[in-house]
């Protein structure tokens, strides 16, 4: 049975995925997102203090947090205990899982090959994380896992464009992940708002 939070993240279509070395920038790319229409942020665990930030985020019952590039299982459950709804690993790591499901949050799983993504659903996983998705075929890639798996929920990331979302997704993408051309921290340090509502702006009109 999908997980409840999957019909929230297909609805999203797009989930930023925030990842800058500066905990304020972090901060900047949120709020300028959120003035753009987003409401799904996935938190990574690569930004200084990360688990606070989802507990500072999490508070806001219209937003929906998730915690990227988890390295291990205690640092699911701080993040868990912070108020992330989805956790998210560029591997396969099944015990991650457990956590999840005493938490009820989702759990994506990281593959690539269609091996990599029977061991990231014997796993747990309720998504599976194609990364890195454009340097390993793009959209023709995530169509040819689709039509080997269907019924699963991918979501490739990794060097998609704004332009491009329409495109996986038709090719059988739940969602996508987007860092990059949404949260680019040169841009953000440089206050230049308008590049970022612009990428938002992309995005919506794919």
């Amino acid at each position: 049975m999908p997980h409840p939070l999957l019909a929230e993240l297909r609805a999203a279509r797009v989930v930023p995925v925030i990842r800058t070395r500066d905990a304020g920038h972090a901060v900047t790319a949120v709020q300028w997102l959120r003035e753009a229409g987003l409401r799904v942020f996935e938190i990574t665990m690569t930004i200084p203090d990360a688990p606070s930030l989802i507990h500072d985020l999490a508070a806001d019952a219209s937003l929906l947090v998730g915690a990227g590039t988890v390295p291990d299982i205690s640092t699911a459950r701080a993040c868990l205990d912070a108020g992330a709804r989805f956790i998210v690993a560029p591997w396969v790591d099944p015990a991650l899982a457990e956590p999840c499901r005493q938490a009820g949050a989702a759990l994506m799983l990281g593959a690539m090959t269609p091996t990599e993504v029977r061991a990231a659903i014997a796993g747990g996983a309720d998504v599976v994380k194609v990364f890195p998705a454009s340097s390993a075929g793009g959209a023709g890639h995530i169509r040819a896992l689709a039509s080997v798996f269907p019924g699963i929920a991918f979501c490739p990331t990794g060097g998609i464009a704004p332009g491009e979302v329409g495109t996986y997704l038709k090719a059988g993408a739940a969602f996508v992940g987007m860092g990059g051309a949404l949260v680019d921290e040169t841009r953000i340090a440089a206050g230049d708002r308008a590049a970022i509502a612009a990428a938002a702006a992309q995005v919506f009109a794919a």
